[in-house]
């Protein structure tokens, strides 16, 4: 993911009209405030500058800014109906027994109760087995160490939704 020259799929992205640009960013991540940092930083030079924004944004997100981006992401192994991104990304699921979905849903829940919002990781390249196993491990966390956990796995998903935007040839 990293380049030293304008894409194509960058330079397109840098010269969309703002509404347009924000709709792209949003959904990438479901943060306003992750969206507006993004949006006033253009144009980039380099998607490694879009990617060093994007990490920056991040971490200055508030406790509410990260709520706002989690909600834009369903459970694990239930990805929202007609949303290639999300089916994509869980993947590993796909081939799951019933037995581990219905571990899955089970933890899912747990974890919800426990932290009030959905478990989230960067499932990209992960099996469902890594995945119920990453829930089993953080479940016992604290809220705190949860949630800069979260804004981790947050930044890698956006970094690969990113690199989607600038890598597009047409």
């Amino acid at each position: 993911m990293t380049s030293t020259s304008t894409s194509p799929g960058l330079a397109r992205f840098n010269v969309l009209k703002e509404h347009a640009a924000h709709a792209v960013l949003l959904e990438a991540c479901a943060s306003t405030a992750w969206a507006r940092r993004l949006l006033a930083a253009r144009p980039y030079a380099t998607a490694e500058d879009l990617y060093a924004t994007s990490d920056a944004a991040m971490a200055e997100l508030t406790a509410d800014d990260l709520a706002e981006a989690m909600a834009g992401h369903p459970p694990i192994g239930r990805p929202k109906p007609g949303d290639p991104t999300s089916a994509r990304e869980q993947r590993g699921m796909a081939g799951a027994s019933e037995e581990l979905r219905a571990q899955m849903l089970e933890l899912n829940l747990a974890y919800q109760e426990r932290f009030g919002h959905v478990f989230l990781i960067c499932a990209t390249g992960r099996t469902a087995e890594q995945m119920r196993d990453a829930v089993e491990e953080r479940i016992g966390n604290s809220p705190e160490r949860e949630r800069e956990i979260v804004r981790t796995e947050l930044g890698k998903i956006n970094r690969i939704r990113l690199a989607r935007i600038v890598e597009e040839d047409a």
